[in-house]
């Protein structure tokens, strides 16, 4: 059963924002100060494991961004293999696009802690959450201009937005 890239999109933008949510977390305790400016690095055990409750949420925070950045590039993958049209393929590449300077500026700022490191970070999650929006917006108008939105489509039939 395929998915609709109108629900994994949704999906994908609603865990962007709950990892931006768990992003200004992160800053606000200063979890990233733990690192002492070692990145991909941290404290713990071989500066792999968390030794306390800050390492744990700079730790917990980059795997949620692992998870969500593949499900970015998924997002970008089925715009692509579905053939979607140009606005959601665009906007979906362009969010991958965002991720690698997402990254740089997340280990930026580990490396520089401040205010300058902090806004880029949150300027590029921004971006990419702003361009998911724009992405699944235009996925859900796609699905109800192709009529794959009515309810009474029987369940075995082939839909628009396959």
């Amino acid at each position: 059963m395929r998915v609709p890239i109108r629900h994994y999109l949704a999906t994908t933008t609603v865990s962007t924002f709950f990892l931006i949510l768990l992003g200004v977390y992160t800053g606000k305790i200063g979890a990233g100060l733990t690192c002492e400016a070692r990145w991909p690095l941290c404290d713990g055990w071989m500066g792999l494991f968390p030794a306390n409750w800050l390492s744990f949420v700079e730790w917990f925070h980059r795997l949620v961004a692992m998870i969500v950045g593949f499900m970015i590039l998924g997002g970008a993958i089925m715009a692509w293999r579905r053939d979607r049209g140009r606005i959601l393929k665009f906007s979906t590449s362009l969010a991958v696009v965002f991720l690698p300077v997402q990254v740089f500026f997340g280990a930026n700022t580990v490396l520089n802690f401040g205010v300058a490191a902090s806004m880029m970070h949150q300027f590029a999650a921004q971006m990419i959450f702003g361009l998911l929006v724009v992405s699944t917006t235009f996925a859900y108008a796609q699905a109800k201009f192709n009529g794959s939105e009515s309810s009474q489509v029987h369940p075995n039939a082939k839909h628009a937005d396959d």
